[in-house]
């Protein structure tokens, strides 16, 4: 008798401690996820809002801003943290066999950028509206038309487009198709807009939570 209740007074011990220490877990768990708390930021009509009391600002923007793009092989050609304002150089559309890069959003544009010479072009316009930052996004697009050289005879189709002969195939330009050329205006690309958007919405998150960490951890 006096084994069998030493057995269940153990036994009603170790439950105890088990149901304690999962409480305790899970108190801790809810806390972490309370202090992680991500910062009010969202994305609407092409345009990025951040709360000011984020501790997110200007430069902070744009240096992940200026990532995000790097990280799409976007090249920066004007970055002015006065003004807010993030410009990049053309960026030809990837081919099919550039399975790397991420600049083509939608099997639509993927096809077209393999089908003609696309490139984009991507504007940041940082600005502030009462207690929040806004990041717009534009993304223009541009195809390049080249006009076809006239042949006299289907056997001299090797030079529509280019001066080639017969045997060599060269990709130099006639005079005549060069200053033709020009680079046709086809709109705004709003999948890729959305995409750097929602890119640069994660960077802020991870910084935000950052700085968040390192302040806790020095208190």
């Amino acid at each position: 008798m006096q084994k069998n209740e030493k057995k269940q007074e153990r036994s009603s011990t170790y439950r105890l401690c088990k149901y304690t220490l999962m409480t305790c877990m899970l108190m801790a768990a809810g806390c972490a996820q309370q202090n992680s708390t991500p910062p009010r930021v969202k994305v609407q009509d092409h345009t990025l809002y951040v709360k000011r009391d984020q501790g997110v600002g200007t430069a902070d923007l744009m240096e992940v801003a200026e990532d995000v793009l790097a990280r799409m092989y976007f090249i920066i050609d004007k970055a002015d943290t006065d003004r807010g304002l993030i410009r990049t150089r053309p960026l030809p559309g990837a081919q099919f066999f550039e399975f790397w890069r991420s600049d083509n959003v939608g099997a639509d544009n993927a096809l077209a950028a393999n089908l003609h010479t696309i490139r984009r072009t991507v504007t940041l316009d940082i600005s502030q509206q009462n207690e929040q930052l806004c990041i717009g996004c534009n993304v223009q697009v541009q195809r390049l038309s080249l006009p076809e050289r006239q042949v006299s005879s289907s056997a001299r189709v090797y030079g529509m487009f280019s001066q080639s002969s017969q045997s060599l195939q060269r990709l130099k330009l006639n005079p005549e198709q060069k200053q033709q050329m020009a680079w046709i205006d086809l709109g705004r690309d709003s999948r890729l807009e959305a995409e750097i958007l929602k890119r640069i919405e994660t960077g802020i998150v991870r910084l935000s939570n950052h700085q968040l960490q390192m302040t806790e951890n020095q208190i």
